[in-house]
This record gives C-alpha cells, structure tokens and sequence, in this order.
C-alpha cells in the first residue's frame, strides 16, 4: 500500500490522529509520520487500517455489501436489514422452525418486515472499563 492509499484510507476510518493512535498502540507521532510518507508504514498497520476499513469481514465477493456497525455491535446486510449477536445465535432455530411451517401451511404471500430487535450494550449505566493500556512484551517483566 503506498502513502497516498494509506493517507486516504485512514481519514476514511478515523476522525483524527490521535484515535489512529490509539487504535494502532503508537503515539501520534508515529502515526504522523506515515501519514507524511517520510518514513515507512508498518505493514501490520496496513493490514489492521484494512480490516477495520471493512468492518471485520473477510474481503470476499461474497461477503460485499454486509458491513458491521461496532458502536451498536450490529451486523447490517446490503439490504439495511440489522442483526444483533443474540438473533444470529438463534437463526439456526427460526430456520428450522420455518422449515416446518411452510410444509405445513405453504408460503405466506405478503410477510411483514419486523426491524431488528434492540441491542442492549453490556454493562448499562457508564460503566463500562476502559480496556488496560497495552504494554510490548518485550518490556513486560
């Protein structure tokens, strides 16, 4: 990925350096400095600045359209249709189940849309613990 790719990817993902920063454990400092293309870009944050630029899903033809919206833990396909973690945990089940009434009663004509369900994040309230600072093994002692 050259300078110009990357630059263009990162204000696309990122609001301002220093969430860059803290989304790649560098100072800003560093990050400034790929940004200015004076010094070479670290290929692991390449390939983190793509995944995050995706949204975590694989890049597959298969898989274009879907994305993930991390703030509502959603998963949201090309169609705007969202799914939370705990109706993806259960759409083996409703598959089933649907099985086993379209060969009891046939297919519905007209089905309704029912929106995805409401999402509660964990740990309501404010809460919620800032994740521990990450420390490079090789100073850990």
């Amino acid at each position: 990925m050259n300078y110009d790719a990357f630059s263009i990817l990162f204000w696309r993902v990122f609001p301002n350096v220093a969430a860059g920063a803290e989304y790649f454990h560098v100072n800003k400092t560093t990050v400034k400095r790929w940004l200015s293309g004076k010094y070479p870009i670290n290929p692991m944050a390449e390939k983190l600045l793509i995944i995050k630029s995706i949204g975590y899903l694989p890049n597959d033809i298969r898989w274009k359209g879907f994305r993930i919206d991390e703030a509502r833990a959603v998963l949201i396909t090309p169609s705007g249709r969202e799914f939370n973690p705990k109706e993806l945990e259960s759409f083996a089940y409703h598959k089933d189940e649907y099985q086993q009434m379209v060969e009891l009663h046939g297919h519905l004509a007209n089905p309704v849309y029912i929106p995805a369900k409401e999402n509660l994040l964990p740990f309501r309230g404010g809460r919620r613990m800032k994740a521990a600072p990450w420390i490079p093994s090789k100073l850990k002692r």
